[in-house]
């Protein structure tokens, strides 16, 4: 039994101010997510990736682009062939994550420093502290005080060592996390200044990174759009996917919904009538009927 339209949609409006950008989110990850890409320059080898403008004159900022190359390593060469691994969607940013996004992020030791400490004080030595204060004696008071310092210089001696043990140690882990940086990704951070245009679809993202980044798979998109023969489809995907798997729609109808463009789009598939919704450019619900 079919839900009568004029039921879903307050239900539907209400939840695509938040969902919208999860369904797109969804359908980037579906385009991009486990795709090679080749990159066109060197990626650093940090979380902060490349900052990159697409609404600014100057897309890139290549003094901080140099400055975190030289800070952090070369993570991905130029030239070099690397998967995404993922596509997140934020409220002015959508980060671009190639083979793993970088090191910096939650979870990854940072810190270089291992800390020596101070080495204690015996009982010993703070008996022999409040002796040396309390012997009115001069001879005995300066046996205490001798073997007091003989204690301290110990004490000193061991601070030292410890420092020293602490030092190696923090150029090993130093030495550790500079490898483990150079294979951890980078990642390419889209930065929009109004905040990320509603409805940014696959093309979008590659016009934005088309200096910088090659998508070998997109030029099959270029080809005439037919049915893939499986016929399978699912919320979240894009019109251009499910015709895809469809074909062609029979035909197709637009309309407003608020500041919302939904499309509702009929296919054919042997002896079934498909009926699907799409709201900015995304499926949200679908029927499958006896024609």
């Amino acid at each position: 039994m079919r839900t009568p339209i004029g039921f879903l949609l307050p239900v539907c409006l209400v939840a695509l101010a938040a969902p919208a950008q999860a369904q797109s989110e969804t359908a980037l990850r579906d385009f991009f997510e486990g795709k090679s890409v080749r990159v066109k320059l060197d990626m650093p080898a940090t979380q902060q990736g490349v900052d990159v403008y697409p609404d600014a004159r100057r897309a890139v900022n290549f003094d901080e682009y140099s400055a975190r190359l030289k800070a952090n390593g070369v993570a991905i060469k130029s030239g070099d062939s690397v998967l995404v691994t993922k596509v997140r969607l934020k409220d002015k940013t959508i980060e671009f994550q190639l083979a793993g996004g970088g090191y910096g992020t939650l979870g990854d030791d940072t810190s270089g420093t291992v800390s020596a400490g101070s080495t204690p004080k015996s009982n010993r030595e703070k008996d022999l502290e409040k002796l040396v204060k309390s012997e009115s004696d001069a001879a005995r008071k300066r046996r205490l005080q001798h073997e007091l310092d003989d204690l301290r210089n110990e004490r000193a001696r061991e601070d030292r060592r410890n420092e020293a043990s602490a030092a190696a140690a923090s150029e090993a882990r130093k030495a550790r996390i500079s490898e483990t940086r150079l294979h951890s990704g980078s990642r390419f951070n889209l930065r929009y200044q109004d905040g990320v245009p509603p409805g940014l679809d696959p093309d979008g993202i590659m016009r934005a990174l088309a200096e910088y980044v090659d998508f070998p798979f997109a030029s099959d998109r270029d080809e005439p759009r037919r049915a893939t023969g499986n016929g399978t489809i699912r919320k979240g995907m894009t019109l251009a996917d499910v015709e895809d798997a469809l074909g062609k729609p029979d035909r197709t109808t637009e309309r407003a919904e608020g500041s919302l463009k939904v499309v509702t789009a009929i296919f054919s598939r042997d002896d079934q009538r498909i009926t699907a919704e799409f709201v900015e450019g995304v499926l949200i619900r679908y029927s499958i009927a006896s024609k």
